[in-house]
């Protein structure tokens, strides 16, 4: 496409709350320059939802605004500052490879985060390049727009530009920048950070801004530093649901990457289960296990523990009312995520109403999978169809106990098993990100500069519950995992 220096991203409408906080939060930075940006994919979809117009001929130039080589007008670039409890331990982090450009609102007051990720050093960069490869940032565009389609909170993916330069992994490799779209980019580390580095007055200064821009709903509580925590502690009971529900494995769970308004941010180990196995890990850093699949309920219970530690000079003037305070909130996580769980297993086997053994049912279900090595996205799907075939479980006998008691159960919900299969179908993807998929479709678009696969795998993924013949064979799981791994960008 022939390139036109008059291109423009049209339509920002920037705001700049986060630099009126205290300075500790943050430093004023610019993106580093990079030699030939070029768009490799730009999200028109979302872009038409931020009220944002990118005008059709000469779209190459608008790699100049997305890399950082051009700031749009009106942006004030900033990097935030922000602790990490990393596998367990404390570190000081902050946006070491990202700049955020401002927010972004429409005309009904919704507000966005814009941020270039990939988009060179700052003063958080800890000795690194602050760049990101193109595989990573493709990675993280795909995965975050198939939460997005399976109905799950998550930052979007607005661009990938190609940065023309090089990044030096344990290899060279190409270069990229992605704009990242999130309702904020403060975290639990963000409060960590500041409960350790702000005045008591400054932190209640933050702490007021992070209610009013994100729980309005609790300003004037009584203490509102336990009704945040209470808040968020809700947001991530119904994440850590949906995330469980689709068989999705964040992998590297980080207090640092723990969203305080609920999303799914950022996407660099992550993976989606085929096989069920409560123990599954993709990882390549997290030999634990710490980060496995079924350990991702107690861990986001361990991290607002680390939230509830930051708030306790906020929660109460004396220290041991603070911290008994914060204890009996955050015991309430588990009934709050257990709400959330029997929601969700509701909607997944069609239960209508509650019954005694609904969780034993599901429970039961999981470990006849676990046994005959089930697909966890295609058994749920089958159920959701009335079409038992191609699995192996459903030929044995173990199961088909199972389903008869399914079956009973169904007949209490005094409605048409249609219905019941209907809720079943929206709670049940037929397609989900399979990992052979995704490294499939990342090898062609980086090493074989071939983006077909990129974009069958984002056309599908945009309506995940309606099955077509065109993406039939994007439901199968890989014949073995092959010790299949998943690496951190940086």
């Amino acid at each position: 496409m022939k390139k036109s220096e008059n291109t423009k991203l049209t339509g920002w409408q920037w705001d700049h709350t986060y630099i009126n906080l205290p300075e500790k939060l943050f430093s004023k930075v610019k993106p580093t320059p990079v030699s030939n940006p070029y768009p490799v994919v730009i999200n028109h979809i979302l872009a038409d939802e931020m009220e944002l117009c990118f005008q059709p001929k000469g779209i190459e130039s608008l790699g100049g605004i997305l890399s950082g080589n051009q700031l749009p007008k009106g942006a004030n670039p900033i990097a935030t500052a922000y602790m990490g409890h990393q596998f367990g331990y404390a570190n000081m982090l902050g946006d070491g490879r990202a700049i955020l450009l401002g927010e972004h609102i429409k005309k009904d007051g919704k507000r966005w985060d814009v941020q270039l990720k990939g988009s060179g050093v700052t003063p958080y960069s800890r000795r690194g390049d602050g760049r990101a490869t193109l595989s990573s940032m493709l990675r993280e565009f795909l995965i975050s727009e198939a939460m997005n389609g399976l109905g799950i909170p998550t930052t979007r993916s607005l661009a990938v530009v190609a940065s023309g330069d090089p990044v030096y992994r344990d290899m060279p490799m190409d270069g990229a920048i992605l704009t990242r779209i999130a309702a904020s980019h403060i975290r639990v580390g963000t409060f960590e950070y500041a409960s350790r580095h702000l005045s008591k007055p400054d932190f209640k200064i933050f702490l007021d801004y992070v209610v009013h821009r994100h729980f309005p709903e609790i300003e004037g509580s009584p203490n509102t530093a336990i009704a945040l925590l209470e808040a968020v502690m809700q947001k991530q009971a119904y994440l850590i649901s949906e995330w469980m529900r689709v068989g999705f494995i964040h992998g590297v769970m980080n207090t640092d990457n723990m969203s305080i308004c609920g999303e799914t941010i950022d996407y660099g180990p992550c993976a989606f289960m085929n096989r069920y196995d409560p123990v599954t890990v993709f990882s390549s850093i997290d030999t634990a296990g710490r980060y496995a699949y079924a350990n991702q309920p107690h861990i986001a219970q361990w991290n607002l523990a680390v939230f509830a530690s930051s708030l306790l000079p906020l929660i109460s003037e004396t220290e041991e009312e603070a911290i008994e305070l914060a204890k009996a909130s955050i015991q309430t996580f588990a009934t709050m995520y257990g709400r959330e769980q029997e929601r969700m297993l509701r909607q997944k086997l069609g239960l209508m109403g509650e019954q005694a053994d609904d969780k034993s049912l599901f429970d039961d279900l999981l470990k006849l999978m676990l046994k005959y090595d089930a697909d966890f996205t295609n058994t749920f799907w089958r159920l959701s169809t009335g079409k038992l075939q191609e699995e192996s479980i459903f030929e044995e006998d173990e199961f088909k106990l199972w389903l008869t008691r399914w079956q009973t159960r169904l007949y209490k919900n005094e409605e048409p098993i249609e219905k019941a299969y209907a809720i079943m179908q929206q709670a049940n993807p037929v397609i989900i990100p399979r990992n052979h998929l995704v490294e499939n479709a990342l090898q062609a678009a980086t090493l074989g500069k071939e983006m077909t696969p990129f974009y069958l795998l984002l056309e599908a993924f945009a309506n995940p519950y309606a099955f077509k013949d065109k993406f039939s064979l994007l439901m199968d799981p890989p014949a073995s995992e092959g010790g299949y791994k998943t690496y951190c960008g940086t």
